[in-house]
Protein backbone atom coordinates (compact mmCIF):
# COMPACT_ATOMS: atom_id res chain seq x y z
CA UNK A 1 0.00 0.00 0.00
CA UNK A 2 1.63 3.47 -1.06
CA UNK A 3 2.14 5.79 1.58
CA UNK A 4 0.66 8.93 2.17
CA UNK A 5 1.08 12.07 3.43
CA UNK A 6 -0.38 12.83 6.85
CA UNK A 7 -2.71 16.49 6.80
CA UNK A 8 -1.69 19.10 8.94
CA UNK A 9 -4.36 18.60 11.47
CA UNK A 10 -2.60 14.83 11.75
CA UNK A 11 0.80 16.18 12.38
CA UNK A 12 2.28 16.11 16.64
CA UNK A 13 2.17 19.56 17.80
CA UNK A 14 5.53 19.17 19.31
CA UNK A 15 6.96 19.47 16.34
CA UNK A 16 5.11 22.53 14.86
CA UNK A 17 6.06 25.74 14.83
CA UNK A 18 4.48 28.53 17.77
CA UNK A 19 2.39 31.42 15.69
CA UNK A 20 0.74 32.56 18.76
CA UNK A 21 4.15 34.32 19.48
CA UNK A 22 2.73 36.64 16.61
CA UNK A 23 -0.52 37.21 17.36
CA UNK A 24 -2.66 35.01 19.87
CA UNK A 25 -5.31 34.15 17.10
CA UNK A 26 -6.36 34.85 13.79
CA UNK A 27 -8.89 37.47 15.01
CA UNK A 28 -6.31 39.65 16.12
CA UNK A 29 -4.01 39.20 12.83
CA UNK A 30 -7.43 40.36 11.23
CA UNK A 31 -7.61 43.39 13.75
CA UNK A 32 -4.32 44.43 12.65
CA UNK A 33 -5.74 43.90 8.93
CA UNK A 34 -7.97 46.69 9.81
CA UNK A 35 -6.18 48.57 11.93
CA UNK A 36 -3.38 49.00 9.24
CA UNK A 37 -6.33 50.03 6.32
CA UNK A 38 -7.33 52.46 8.37
CA UNK A 39 -3.72 54.19 8.48
CA UNK A 40 -2.84 54.38 4.99
CA UNK A 41 -4.68 57.74 4.37
CA UNK A 42 -2.21 59.19 7.43
CA UNK A 43 0.51 58.30 4.83
CA UNK A 44 -1.18 59.64 1.53
CA UNK A 45 -2.01 62.68 3.68
CA UNK A 46 2.22 63.56 3.62
CA UNK A 47 1.78 63.99 -0.40
CA UNK A 48 3.02 67.29 -1.34
CA UNK A 49 4.15 68.28 2.54
CA UNK A 50 6.93 65.81 2.64
CA UNK A 51 9.04 68.92 2.99
CA UNK A 52 6.95 70.38 5.79
CA UNK A 53 8.06 67.81 8.41
CA UNK A 54 10.17 64.73 6.49
CA UNK A 55 11.31 63.11 10.10
CA UNK A 56 8.01 62.97 11.52
CA UNK A 57 6.98 61.29 7.90
CA UNK A 58 10.09 58.92 7.34
CA UNK A 59 8.85 57.57 11.47
CA UNK A 60 5.35 56.94 10.75
CA UNK A 61 6.23 55.71 7.35
CA UNK A 62 8.80 52.77 9.51
CA UNK A 63 6.29 52.26 11.90
CA UNK A 64 3.67 50.89 9.71
CA UNK A 65 5.91 49.10 7.66
CA UNK A 66 7.13 47.67 10.97
CA UNK A 67 3.53 46.24 11.47
CA UNK A 68 2.59 45.13 8.15
CA UNK A 69 5.54 43.07 7.86
CA UNK A 70 4.42 41.48 10.96
CA UNK A 71 1.18 40.76 9.96
CA UNK A 72 2.33 39.50 6.44
CA UNK A 73 4.46 37.25 8.26
CA UNK A 74 1.57 35.79 10.34
CA UNK A 75 -0.23 35.05 7.07
CA UNK A 76 2.85 33.71 5.09
CA UNK A 77 3.75 31.13 7.93
CA UNK A 78 -0.22 30.31 7.61
CA UNK A 79 -0.55 29.56 4.16
CA UNK A 80 3.16 27.81 3.93
CA UNK A 81 2.31 25.16 6.64
CA UNK A 82 -0.78 24.08 4.86
CA UNK A 83 -1.40 25.68 0.99
CA UNK A 84 -4.25 23.88 0.85
CA UNK A 85 -6.27 25.68 3.61
CA UNK A 86 -8.76 28.59 1.62
CA UNK A 87 -8.79 30.64 5.09
CA UNK A 88 -5.22 30.90 5.04
CA UNK A 89 -4.75 31.42 0.91
CA UNK A 90 -7.15 34.29 1.35
CA UNK A 91 -5.64 35.71 4.28
CA UNK A 92 -1.73 36.08 2.86
CA UNK A 93 -4.00 37.19 -0.37
CA UNK A 94 -5.72 40.48 1.72
CA UNK A 95 -2.58 40.98 3.32
CA UNK A 96 -0.76 41.15 -0.05
CA UNK A 97 -3.22 43.31 -1.46
CA UNK A 98 -2.99 45.82 1.94
CA UNK A 99 0.89 45.86 1.25
CA UNK A 100 0.13 46.82 -2.09
CA UNK A 101 -1.89 49.75 -1.37
CA UNK A 102 1.29 50.66 1.69
CA UNK A 103 3.18 50.59 -1.19
CA UNK A 104 0.68 52.77 -3.82
CA UNK A 105 -0.20 55.15 -0.91
CA UNK A 106 3.82 55.83 0.13
CA UNK A 107 5.27 55.84 -3.66
CA UNK A 108 5.32 59.40 -3.31
CA UNK A 109 7.75 59.65 -0.56
CA UNK A 110 10.92 58.64 -2.00
CA UNK A 111 10.48 61.10 -5.12
CA UNK A 112 9.22 64.09 -2.95
CA UNK A 113 11.97 63.34 -0.30
CA UNK A 114 14.64 63.65 -3.25
CA UNK A 115 13.54 67.08 -4.55
CA UNK A 116 14.45 68.19 -1.00
CA UNK A 117 17.74 70.02 -1.43
CA UNK A 118 20.62 67.54 -1.25
CA UNK A 119 22.14 69.12 1.46
CA UNK A 120 18.72 68.61 3.74
CA UNK A 121 18.95 65.03 2.82
CA UNK A 122 22.81 64.60 3.83
CA UNK A 123 21.88 66.45 7.45
CA UNK A 124 19.10 64.57 8.11
CA UNK A 125 21.43 61.46 7.73
CA UNK A 126 24.35 62.60 9.91
CA UNK A 127 21.82 64.10 12.17
CA UNK A 128 22.35 61.61 15.69
CA UNK A 129 19.20 62.14 17.10
CA UNK A 130 18.04 60.65 13.68
CA UNK A 131 20.61 57.75 13.43
CA UNK A 132 17.88 54.83 13.22
CA UNK A 133 17.35 56.49 9.80
CA UNK A 134 20.81 57.10 8.19
CA UNK A 135 20.89 54.05 6.08
CA UNK A 136 17.46 54.78 4.50
CA UNK A 137 18.75 57.96 3.55
CA UNK A 138 21.87 57.25 2.70
CA UNK A 139 20.48 54.16 0.02
CA UNK A 140 17.71 57.13 -0.97
CA UNK A 141 20.91 59.10 -2.11
CA UNK A 142 22.36 56.46 -3.82
CA UNK A 143 19.46 55.76 -5.49
CA UNK A 144 18.32 58.96 -6.84
CA UNK A 145 19.46 58.10 -10.52
CA UNK A 146 16.63 55.45 -10.52
CA UNK A 147 14.28 56.63 -8.61
CA UNK A 148 11.30 58.35 -11.08
CA UNK A 149 9.27 60.95 -10.34
CA UNK A 150 6.09 60.64 -8.02
CA UNK A 151 3.24 59.47 -10.81
CA UNK A 152 5.24 56.88 -12.14
CA UNK A 153 6.88 55.49 -8.56
CA UNK A 154 2.79 55.76 -7.81
CA UNK A 155 1.84 53.41 -11.26
CA UNK A 156 4.98 50.90 -10.70
CA UNK A 157 3.78 50.38 -7.43
CA UNK A 158 0.91 49.66 -8.02
CA UNK A 159 1.27 47.56 -10.88
CA UNK A 160 3.51 45.12 -8.39
CA UNK A 161 0.97 42.29 -7.15
CA UNK A 162 0.40 42.11 -10.60
CA UNK A 163 3.45 41.83 -11.92
CA UNK A 164 4.48 39.52 -8.86
CA UNK A 165 1.53 37.14 -10.46
CA UNK A 166 4.15 34.42 -12.18
CA UNK A 167 5.95 33.78 -9.13
CA UNK A 168 2.73 33.35 -6.86
CA UNK A 169 1.41 30.91 -9.88
CA UNK A 170 4.12 28.82 -10.25
CA UNK A 171 4.40 28.06 -6.29
CA UNK A 172 0.51 27.11 -6.12
CA UNK A 173 1.16 25.12 -9.24
CA UNK A 174 4.68 23.56 -8.13
CA UNK A 175 3.55 23.17 -4.29
CA UNK A 176 0.20 22.33 -4.35
CA UNK A 177 -1.62 21.51 -7.73
CA UNK A 178 1.09 19.17 -9.34
CA UNK A 179 0.38 15.67 -9.82
CA UNK A 180 3.46 13.65 -8.65
CA UNK A 181 2.94 9.81 -9.44
CA UNK A 182 3.46 6.76 -7.20
CA UNK A 183 6.83 5.10 -7.05
CA UNK A 184 8.87 3.14 -5.77
CA UNK A 185 10.19 2.81 -2.02
CA UNK A 186 12.83 0.51 -2.57
CA UNK A 187 10.98 -1.52 0.53
CA UNK A 188 8.69 -3.67 -2.47
CA UNK A 189 6.34 -0.92 -2.45
CA UNK A 190 5.40 2.58 -3.38
CA UNK A 191 5.40 5.82 -2.20
CA UNK A 192 3.83 9.26 -3.61
CA UNK A 193 6.55 10.88 -5.11
CA UNK A 194 6.96 14.75 -3.50
CA UNK A 195 9.10 17.82 -2.94
CA UNK A 196 10.26 16.61 0.86
CA UNK A 197 11.07 13.07 -0.61
CA UNK A 198 12.42 13.37 -3.67
CA UNK A 199 16.69 14.24 -2.36
CA UNK A 200 15.80 10.85 -0.03
CA UNK A 201 14.66 8.29 -2.64
CA UNK A 202 17.82 10.12 -5.23
CA UNK A 203 19.87 8.86 -2.34
CA UNK A 204 18.68 5.47 -2.57
CA UNK A 205 20.64 2.44 -3.03
CA UNK A 206 18.68 0.90 -5.24
CA UNK A 207 19.15 2.52 -8.95
CA UNK A 208 15.81 1.97 -9.89
CA UNK A 209 14.53 4.02 -7.54
CA UNK A 210 16.83 6.88 -7.84
CA UNK A 211 16.16 6.70 -11.15
CA UNK A 212 12.36 6.21 -11.16
CA UNK A 213 12.39 9.22 -8.92
CA UNK A 214 14.45 11.16 -11.11
CA UNK A 215 12.46 10.49 -14.40
CA UNK A 216 8.99 11.31 -12.36
CA UNK A 217 10.30 14.54 -11.13
CA UNK A 218 11.29 16.03 -13.91
CA UNK A 219 8.27 14.12 -16.67
CA UNK A 220 5.56 15.59 -14.33
CA UNK A 221 7.41 19.35 -14.70
CA UNK A 222 7.75 18.39 -18.64
CA UNK A 223 4.02 17.72 -18.24
CA UNK A 224 3.22 21.66 -17.88
CA UNK A 225 6.54 22.99 -19.55
CA UNK A 226 4.65 25.11 -21.70
CA UNK A 227 2.83 26.59 -18.31
CA UNK A 228 5.71 27.03 -16.47
CA UNK A 229 7.91 29.00 -19.54
CA UNK A 230 5.02 31.31 -19.60
CA UNK A 231 5.64 32.08 -15.99
CA UNK A 232 9.17 31.85 -16.16
CA UNK A 233 9.30 34.57 -18.92
CA UNK A 234 6.48 36.34 -17.57
CA UNK A 235 8.90 36.71 -14.44
CA UNK A 236 12.23 37.17 -16.68
CA UNK A 237 10.68 40.09 -18.36
CA UNK A 238 8.98 41.83 -15.15
CA UNK A 239 12.46 41.65 -13.89
CA UNK A 240 13.82 43.67 -17.37
CA UNK A 241 10.96 45.99 -17.66
CA UNK A 242 11.83 46.95 -14.05
CA UNK A 243 15.57 47.60 -15.03
CA UNK A 244 14.58 49.56 -18.18
CA UNK A 245 12.46 51.57 -16.73
CA UNK A 246 14.75 52.41 -13.86
CA UNK A 247 17.14 53.20 -16.38
CA UNK A 248 19.68 50.36 -15.54
CA UNK A 249 22.13 49.21 -18.19
CA UNK A 250 21.06 45.50 -17.72
CA UNK A 251 18.57 43.36 -15.04
CA UNK A 252 21.95 41.96 -13.56
CA UNK A 253 23.03 45.22 -12.82
CA UNK A 254 19.35 46.28 -11.64
CA UNK A 255 19.64 43.02 -9.26
CA UNK A 256 23.16 43.92 -7.79
CA UNK A 257 22.36 47.70 -7.05
CA UNK A 258 20.74 46.89 -3.27
CA UNK A 259 23.17 45.19 -2.30
CA UNK A 260 25.95 47.55 -3.93
CA UNK A 261 27.77 44.38 -5.09
CA UNK A 262 29.72 45.26 -8.58
CA UNK A 263 29.30 43.14 -11.29
CA UNK A 264 33.09 41.49 -11.40
CA UNK A 265 31.98 39.73 -8.21
CA UNK A 266 28.96 38.10 -10.34
CA UNK A 267 31.76 37.68 -13.18
CA UNK A 268 34.10 36.22 -11.23
CA UNK A 269 32.48 33.55 -9.30
CA UNK A 270 31.22 32.35 -12.98
CA UNK A 271 35.06 32.22 -14.24
CA UNK A 272 36.83 31.32 -11.18
CA UNK A 273 34.17 27.80 -10.88
CA UNK A 274 34.66 27.36 -14.40
CA UNK A 275 38.39 27.15 -14.14
CA UNK A 276 37.45 24.49 -10.90
CA UNK A 277 36.30 22.31 -13.13
CA UNK A 278 38.65 19.65 -13.87
CA UNK A 279 38.35 18.57 -10.42
CA UNK A 280 34.60 18.39 -10.74
CA UNK A 281 35.73 15.60 -13.37
CA UNK A 282 38.53 14.30 -11.02
CA UNK A 283 35.19 13.57 -8.32
CA UNK A 284 32.97 12.30 -11.05
CA UNK A 285 35.14 9.77 -12.22
CA UNK A 286 36.02 9.28 -8.32
CA UNK A 287 31.71 8.27 -7.88
CA UNK A 288 31.10 6.45 -11.06
CA UNK A 289 33.99 3.81 -9.56
CA UNK A 290 32.92 3.88 -6.34
CA UNK A 291 29.06 3.26 -7.39
CA UNK A 292 30.70 0.37 -9.75
CA UNK A 293 28.63 1.62 -12.69
CA UNK A 294 29.61 1.67 -16.69
CA UNK A 295 27.82 4.99 -17.07
CA UNK A 296 26.91 7.97 -14.39
CA UNK A 297 23.77 9.62 -14.99
CA UNK A 298 22.40 12.68 -13.56
CA UNK A 299 20.15 10.48 -11.49
CA UNK A 300 23.66 8.90 -9.37
CA UNK A 301 24.92 12.26 -9.16
CA UNK A 302 23.25 12.23 -5.26
CA UNK A 303 23.74 9.16 -3.49
CA UNK A 304 25.82 8.39 -1.21
CA UNK A 305 29.12 6.64 -2.40
CA UNK A 306 30.01 4.74 0.15
CA UNK A 307 27.50 2.14 1.18
CA UNK A 308 28.84 1.26 4.51
CA UNK A 309 28.54 4.57 6.14
CA UNK A 310 24.80 6.01 6.21
CA UNK A 311 24.18 8.08 7.95
CA UNK A 312 20.69 7.89 9.85
CA UNK A 313 20.07 10.40 12.37
CA UNK A 314 16.53 11.36 14.42
CA UNK A 315 15.27 15.28 14.74
CA UNK A 316 15.88 15.25 18.87
CA UNK A 317 19.41 14.15 18.25
CA UNK A 318 20.02 15.94 15.08
CA UNK A 319 19.31 19.17 17.72
CA UNK A 320 21.65 17.91 19.93
CA UNK A 321 24.77 17.30 17.28
CA UNK A 322 23.98 20.30 16.31
CA UNK A 323 24.92 21.75 19.43
CA UNK A 324 28.22 19.61 19.87
CA UNK A 325 29.37 20.84 16.47
CA UNK A 326 28.94 24.74 16.75
CA UNK A 327 30.70 24.83 20.17
CA UNK A 328 33.26 26.80 18.79
CA UNK A 329 30.53 29.57 18.29
CA UNK A 330 30.30 29.99 22.18
CA UNK A 331 28.33 29.93 24.46
CA UNK A 332 26.18 33.58 23.68
CA UNK A 333 25.19 31.72 20.44
CA UNK A 334 24.54 28.21 21.82
CA UNK A 335 22.10 29.76 24.23
CA UNK A 336 20.15 31.04 21.20
CA UNK A 337 19.71 27.48 19.39
CA UNK A 338 18.39 26.22 22.71
CA UNK A 339 15.67 28.60 22.79
CA UNK A 340 14.88 27.81 19.06
CA UNK A 341 14.55 24.24 20.10
CA UNK A 342 12.20 24.92 23.10
CA UNK A 343 9.77 27.60 22.29
CA UNK A 344 8.38 26.78 18.94
CA UNK A 345 10.49 28.57 16.50
CA UNK A 346 10.63 25.07 14.41
CA UNK A 347 8.11 23.77 12.06
CA UNK A 348 9.82 20.19 11.35
CA UNK A 349 8.40 17.96 9.51
CA UNK A 350 6.59 17.19 5.88
CA UNK A 351 2.38 17.65 5.33
CA UNK A 352 0.32 17.47 3.09
CA UNK A 353 0.13 20.80 0.82
CA UNK A 354 3.09 22.15 2.77
CA UNK A 355 5.52 24.26 1.41
CA UNK A 356 8.60 22.63 0.31
CA UNK A 357 12.12 23.01 0.92
CA UNK A 358 13.45 24.85 3.88
CA UNK A 359 13.54 28.61 5.09
CA UNK A 360 13.80 30.79 7.61
CA UNK A 361 11.70 34.19 8.53
CA UNK A 362 12.38 36.72 11.42
CA UNK A 363 9.44 38.65 12.82
CA UNK A 364 11.01 41.29 14.21
CA UNK A 365 9.97 42.34 17.56
CA UNK A 366 9.02 38.26 17.89
CA UNK A 367 11.99 35.70 16.77
CA UNK A 368 12.95 33.99 13.92
CA UNK A 369 11.32 31.27 12.48
CA UNK A 370 12.27 27.69 10.40
CA UNK A 371 10.48 25.64 8.37
CA UNK A 372 12.25 22.42 7.35
CA UNK A 373 10.73 19.03 6.13
CA UNK A 374 13.09 16.99 7.95
CA UNK A 375 14.11 13.60 6.93
CA UNK A 376 16.42 11.22 8.97
CA UNK A 377 19.59 11.88 7.20
CA UNK A 378 22.29 13.99 6.85
CA UNK A 379 21.48 16.15 4.43
CA UNK A 380 18.43 17.04 6.62
CA UNK A 381 21.19 17.28 9.63
CA UNK A 382 22.90 19.91 7.52
CA UNK A 383 19.63 22.01 6.43
CA UNK A 384 19.00 22.10 10.33
CA UNK A 385 22.37 23.57 11.22
CA UNK A 386 21.93 25.36 8.06
CA UNK A 387 18.52 27.19 8.82
CA UNK A 388 19.58 27.80 12.12
CA UNK A 389 22.68 29.88 10.80
CA UNK A 390 19.43 32.12 8.84
CA UNK A 391 18.33 32.62 12.39
CA UNK A 392 20.84 33.46 14.40
CA UNK A 393 22.22 35.95 11.82
CA UNK A 394 18.37 37.23 11.87
CA UNK A 395 17.99 37.48 15.94
CA UNK A 396 21.36 39.11 16.37
CA UNK A 397 20.74 41.53 13.45
CA UNK A 398 16.82 42.67 14.91
CA UNK A 399 18.25 42.67 18.52
CA UNK A 400 20.96 44.71 18.14
CA UNK A 401 19.74 47.23 15.31
CA UNK A 402 16.52 49.49 15.07
CA UNK A 403 13.99 48.16 12.80
CA UNK A 404 15.24 50.28 9.84
CA UNK A 405 18.70 48.86 9.60
CA UNK A 406 17.75 45.45 11.04
CA UNK A 407 17.29 43.59 7.60
CA UNK A 408 20.69 42.51 5.97
CA UNK A 409 21.64 42.42 2.68
CA UNK A 410 20.66 39.19 0.44
CA UNK A 411 24.23 39.49 -0.56
CA UNK A 412 25.64 38.03 2.97
CA UNK A 413 22.24 35.91 3.45
CA UNK A 414 23.94 32.70 2.90
CA UNK A 415 27.08 33.00 4.53
CA UNK A 416 25.94 32.45 8.38
CA UNK A 417 24.00 29.45 7.56
CA UNK A 418 26.95 27.84 5.28
CA UNK A 419 29.59 28.62 8.06
CA UNK A 420 27.62 26.59 9.94
CA UNK A 421 27.46 23.99 7.80
CA UNK A 422 31.28 24.11 7.13
CA UNK A 423 32.00 23.90 11.20
CA UNK A 424 29.30 20.55 11.20
CA UNK A 425 31.52 19.06 8.66
CA UNK A 426 34.68 19.80 10.66
CA UNK A 427 33.23 18.35 14.12
CA UNK A 428 32.25 15.47 12.36
CA UNK A 429 35.49 14.65 9.94
CA UNK A 430 37.42 15.41 14.08
CA UNK A 431 35.30 12.75 15.82
CA UNK A 432 35.28 10.17 12.94
CA UNK A 433 39.03 10.83 12.27
CA UNK A 434 40.12 6.96 13.35
CA UNK A 435 37.03 5.67 11.44
CA UNK A 436 38.80 5.21 7.87
CA UNK A 437 34.70 4.68 5.97
CA UNK A 438 33.17 7.47 7.74
CA UNK A 439 36.13 10.08 6.81
CA UNK A 440 35.70 9.13 3.56
CA UNK A 441 31.87 10.09 3.52
CA UNK A 442 32.79 12.86 5.36
CA UNK A 443 35.17 14.09 2.68
CA UNK A 444 32.46 12.95 -0.15
CA UNK A 445 29.78 14.71 1.67
CA UNK A 446 32.09 18.03 1.98
CA UNK A 447 32.35 17.82 -1.89
CA UNK A 448 28.77 17.22 -2.28
CA UNK A 449 28.18 20.45 -0.41
CA UNK A 450 30.53 22.47 -2.57
CA UNK A 451 29.19 20.47 -5.55
CA UNK A 452 25.69 21.76 -4.77
CA UNK A 453 26.32 25.18 -2.81
CA UNK A 454 28.73 26.44 -4.92
CA UNK A 455 29.37 25.06 -8.45
CA UNK A 456 25.58 24.05 -8.83
CA UNK A 457 24.46 27.53 -7.42
CA UNK A 458 27.15 29.05 -10.25
CA UNK A 459 25.19 26.90 -13.23
CA UNK A 460 22.27 28.33 -11.89
CA UNK A 461 23.57 31.90 -11.82
CA UNK A 462 24.85 30.98 -15.51
CA UNK A 463 21.47 30.15 -16.77
CA UNK A 464 19.55 33.25 -15.13
CA UNK A 465 22.27 35.38 -17.03
CA UNK A 466 21.59 33.59 -20.05
CA UNK A 467 18.12 33.39 -20.00
CA UNK A 468 17.69 37.14 -19.23
CA UNK A 469 20.17 38.32 -21.91
CA UNK A 470 18.13 36.32 -24.08
CA UNK A 471 15.03 38.47 -23.55
CA UNK A 472 16.92 41.75 -23.43
CA UNK A 473 17.64 40.57 -26.74
CA UNK A 474 14.15 40.03 -27.60
CA UNK A 475 14.75 36.38 -27.97
CA UNK A 476 12.00 33.91 -27.13
CA UNK A 477 11.38 32.08 -23.68
CA UNK A 478 9.90 28.69 -24.44
CA UNK A 479 10.00 25.60 -23.26
CA UNK A 480 11.95 24.33 -25.57
CA UNK A 481 15.01 27.58 -25.83
CA UNK A 482 14.58 27.63 -22.14
CA UNK A 483 15.36 23.74 -22.10
CA UNK A 484 17.85 23.93 -24.36
CA UNK A 485 20.09 26.59 -22.87
CA UNK A 486 19.84 24.78 -19.17
CA UNK A 487 20.65 21.18 -21.30
CA UNK A 488 24.03 22.98 -23.00
CA UNK A 489 24.62 24.04 -19.22
CA UNK A 490 24.48 21.02 -17.93
CA UNK A 491 26.99 18.99 -20.91
CA UNK A 492 29.41 21.82 -20.11
CA UNK A 493 29.60 21.73 -16.55
CA UNK A 494 29.34 17.43 -16.47
CA UNK A 495 29.22 15.81 -19.86
CA UNK A 496 32.94 15.40 -19.92
CA UNK A 497 32.53 12.30 -17.44
CA UNK A 498 29.01 11.59 -16.83
CA UNK A 499 25.88 11.33 -19.50
CA UNK A 500 23.51 14.52 -19.61
CA UNK A 501 20.30 12.65 -19.18
CA UNK A 502 17.82 14.55 -21.92
CA UNK A 503 15.29 15.16 -18.96
CA UNK A 504 17.75 16.78 -16.78
CA UNK A 505 16.89 19.76 -19.51
CA UNK A 506 13.36 20.46 -17.55
CA UNK A 507 15.15 20.71 -14.19
CA UNK A 508 15.00 24.73 -14.61
CA UNK A 509 11.26 24.18 -14.28
CA UNK A 510 10.75 23.12 -10.65
CA UNK A 511 13.64 25.94 -9.03
CA UNK A 512 11.65 28.62 -6.99
CA UNK A 513 14.48 30.89 -6.62
CA UNK A 514 14.42 31.33 -10.56
CA UNK A 515 11.33 34.01 -10.04
CA UNK A 516 13.89 36.08 -7.46
CA UNK A 517 15.87 37.66 -10.14
CA UNK A 518 19.36 37.03 -9.44
CA UNK A 519 19.74 35.39 -6.22
CA UNK A 520 21.28 31.97 -6.24
CA UNK A 521 24.68 33.17 -7.20
CA UNK A 522 24.76 34.65 -3.22
CA UNK A 523 24.64 30.32 -1.93
CA UNK A 524 28.27 30.18 -3.64
CA UNK A 525 29.46 33.74 -3.18
CA UNK A 526 28.61 33.17 0.95
CA UNK A 527 29.65 29.68 0.66
CA UNK A 528 33.06 31.20 -0.04
CA UNK A 529 33.17 33.68 2.36
CA UNK A 530 32.35 30.67 4.93
CA UNK A 531 34.97 28.84 4.05
CA UNK A 532 36.83 31.88 5.29
CA UNK A 533 34.82 32.54 8.14
CA UNK A 534 35.17 29.00 9.42
CA UNK A 535 38.61 28.42 8.94
CA UNK A 536 39.25 31.46 10.96
CA UNK A 537 37.09 30.63 13.88
CA UNK A 538 38.74 26.60 14.51
CA UNK A 539 42.23 28.28 14.40
CA UNK A 540 41.87 31.64 16.39
CA UNK A 541 38.82 30.87 18.63
CA UNK A 542 37.24 33.93 20.39
CA UNK A 543 38.75 36.79 18.99
CA UNK A 544 37.04 35.21 15.55
CA UNK A 545 33.88 34.32 16.86
CA UNK A 546 33.37 38.03 18.47
CA UNK A 547 34.57 39.41 14.96
CA UNK A 548 31.73 36.88 13.30
CA UNK A 549 29.28 37.87 15.94
CA UNK A 550 29.77 41.24 14.99
CA UNK A 551 29.17 40.62 11.18
CA UNK A 552 26.03 38.71 12.19
CA UNK A 553 24.51 42.19 14.47
CA UNK A 554 25.53 44.54 11.45
CA UNK A 555 22.20 44.43 9.73
CA UNK A 556 22.16 46.66 7.21
CA UNK A 557 23.96 49.59 9.04
CA UNK A 558 27.06 49.31 6.75
CA UNK A 559 27.49 47.85 3.23
CA UNK A 560 26.85 44.37 2.98
CA UNK A 561 30.33 43.99 1.59
CA UNK A 562 31.85 46.27 4.36
CA UNK A 563 30.04 43.99 6.54
CA UNK A 564 31.89 41.13 5.84
CA UNK A 565 34.86 42.94 6.44
CA UNK A 566 34.32 42.70 10.44
CA UNK A 567 34.67 38.87 9.92
CA UNK A 568 38.09 39.16 8.63
CA UNK A 569 36.61 38.30 4.37
CA UNK A 570 37.05 41.15 1.66
CA UNK A 571 34.42 39.68 -0.93
CA UNK A 572 35.56 42.81 -3.11
CA UNK A 573 38.44 40.61 -4.49
CA UNK A 574 38.01 37.24 -6.27
CA UNK A 575 40.21 35.87 -3.18
CA UNK A 576 37.72 33.99 -1.12
CA UNK A 577 35.63 31.88 -4.40
CA UNK A 578 39.59 31.19 -5.30
CA UNK A 579 39.95 29.73 -2.09
CA UNK A 580 36.99 28.21 -1.71
CA UNK A 581 37.75 26.60 -5.11
CA UNK A 582 41.82 25.32 -3.57
CA UNK A 583 39.43 23.46 -0.58
CA UNK A 584 37.33 21.97 -3.30
CA UNK A 585 40.60 20.00 -5.35
CA UNK A 586 42.07 19.88 -1.85
CA UNK A 587 39.18 17.95 -1.08
CA UNK A 588 38.88 15.43 -4.07
CA UNK A 589 42.92 14.86 -3.83
CA UNK A 590 42.57 13.67 -0.32
CA UNK A 591 39.04 12.15 -0.95
CA UNK A 592 41.16 10.28 -3.97
CA UNK A 593 44.38 9.49 -1.93
CA UNK A 594 41.86 7.87 1.40
CA UNK A 595 40.24 5.14 -1.55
Amino acid sequence: MAKQLKARNEMDPRYQWHLEDIFPNDADAEKEIGALSALLPEISAYQGHIADDPKKAIVEYFEISKRLEKVFSYAMLKHDQDGSNDAYTALLSRVRGLAARMSAASSFMEPELLSLPEETLRALSEDPAFSDYSVFLRTLLRNRPHTLPAAEEKLLAQAQESLSAPGEAFRVLSDVELPFPQVPDGEGGEVQLSHGRYGSLLRSRDREVRKAAFLGMHNTYRDFGGTIAALYGGSVKRHVFMSQARHFSSALASALHPDEVPQEVYDNLLSEVDAALPALDEYLRVRKKLLNVDELHMYDLYVPIFADTDFHMGYEDACALSLEALKPMGEEYLGVMRRAYKEGWIDVYENKAKRSGAYSSGVYGVHPYMLLNYEDNLDSVSTLVHEMGHSLHTYFSTKCQPYPKADYSLFVAEVASTCNEVLLNAYLRQKYSSDKAMLRYLLSDLIESFRTTVIRQTMFAAFEKKSHEMAEKGEPLTRETLTQAYLELNRHYYGREAVVDEEIGAEWMRIPHFYRDFYVYKYATGFSAAVCIADRILREGEPAVRDHIRFLSAGSSVPPIEALKYAGVDMGSPVPVKRAMNVFRDTVAQLRELI
